[in-house]
């Protein structure tokens, strides 16, 4: 008996129409850090800014939505969600020891704060105020780093306190929202490969020749059991109406969240839904090669198993069984060289749902920049999200 399209399950694949292809904005092309003395990491703030007021609307404030992840993938969740004025706050991974923060560890033994300034910077209520340009500013002439770093860095000095740090930054930025690090204890980052090699540190992890398997965190003793939560996060995890993970690199920057004791506990205790925000390809070369499927396996083996309500995945065609695996279609933008993309099936989808999961399928690219979220599509899909999760906007 031939098979069926999906029609019958909570929430179809749906099938994009391309309606908002018209409304898709484009980044301002930014110059390489090394052509400028200043200059800021590529952003597609211009994307999510032309989004609209909604953030500014308090009619949605009684939503409370937290973002779990890191580098430069939390803050276009952070930016969607805020477009649709609802209460949201971020829990950030601790693990990063790579570019200016790597330095940063090495020679003044700070808390890293890279990925904690660009989620502050995402939350900025104006990014366009000067102080908010300012702030993610890198300076060529100064070791590659950037403002937001030597001031978090500095503050923590001048407080002798991490969390007051972020709230003076919070402060100087407007932020429209909280950032929380998900651990206050310095730890590393270390990982397994499909093939059994052990690498050690996030950065040499998120660059692996091969996928990663497995990655785990350890304190300064060198125990990851030795490792505490930071109380605040998890309150805003378990007071969270939705809890979104991603999208972002999934072993370096979604899972080393995971990872410190009590973070996986606080989503089970959570009220709220779990949405799990796929990535569009890899970059780096940590998840090389892996599907959609095999995305959400990983976060099965990190303790996220029965946690995850919706999987948010890109896919230009319906899922049918008759149809192609690639979900960018015939017509999609080239990838540049080394960057893979994440493949869902019509199979594979049917297997995540039986797993627990509504497979959400969006056409989520940005046309031009083919490894990030299209702002407006992103917000659409959250949008939709929302509603099944019976969290109505207005």
């Amino acid at each position: 008996m031939p098979k069926k399209p999906l029609s019958g399950l909570s929430l179809p694949f749906a099938r994009p129409d391309g309606s908002d292809q018209a409304h898709r904005h484009r980044p301002t092309p930014q110059k390489h850090v090394a052509d400028r003395p200043f200059a800021t990491d590529p952003s597609n703030t211009q994307g999510f800014t032309a989004l609209g007021a909604a953030g500014h609307d308090q009619r949605n404030q009684h939503i409370r939505c937290v973002v779990i992840g890191g580098g430069t993938g939390a803050p276009m969740s952070i930016r969607a969600l805020l477009s649709l004025g609802v209460t949201t706050s971020a829990v950030v991974a601790m693990a990063d020891d790579g570019g200016s923060t790597g330095l940063m560890r090495q020679e003044a033994r700070v808390t890293p704060p890279g990925d904690i300034r660009k989620c502050l910077a995402a939350m900025a209520a104006d990014p366009e105020d000067p102080l908010t340009r300012a702030f993610k500013m890198r300076f060529s002439f100064a070791l590659n780093h950037t403002l937001g770093n030597l001031m978090l860095a500095a503050l923590e000095d001048a407080c002798n306190s991490f969390p007051e740090a972020i709230d003076v930054c919070e402060r100087l930025l407007s932020a429209r929202g909280h950032v929380y690090p998900s651990t206050l204890d310095h730890v590393t980052l270390s990982a397994r490969t499909a093939d059994g090699a052990v690498l050690d540190g996030q950065a040499i992890a998120c660059h692996s020749q091969t996928a990663l398997d497995r990655v785990w965190l350890k304190s300064e003793q060198g125990l990851q059991e030795a490792i505490a939560p930071y109380a605040p996060a998890v309150r805003a995890i378990e007071e969270a109406d939705l809890v979104v993970l991603g999208p972002g690199s999934l072993f370096t920057s979604i899972i080393p969240n995971l990872l410190v004791p009590g973070i996986v506990d606080a989503i089970a205790r959570s009220r709220g839904k779990v949405l799990f925000v796929c990535g569009l390809a890899d970059v780096q070369g940590e998840t090389s090669g892996l599907s959609a499927k095999e995305h959400l396996e990983a976060l099965y083996r990190h303790g996220m198993e029965g946690l995850v309500d919706y999987m948010l995945v890109h896919s230009d065609r319906e899922l049918r069984p008759d149809a192609p695996q690639d979900p960018f279609g015939e017509a999609a933008p080239e990838q540049p060289q080394g960057v893979s993309r994440v493949r869902i099936s019509y199979e594979d989808a049917v297997a995540i749902q039986k797993s627990g999961p509504v497979v959400v399928a969006r056409s989520l690219c940005d046309s031009r920049r083919p490894t990030w979220h299209d702002p407006q599509a992103l917000q659409d899909a959250l949008r939709g999200v929302m509603t099944l999760c019976r969290l109505p906007l207005r």
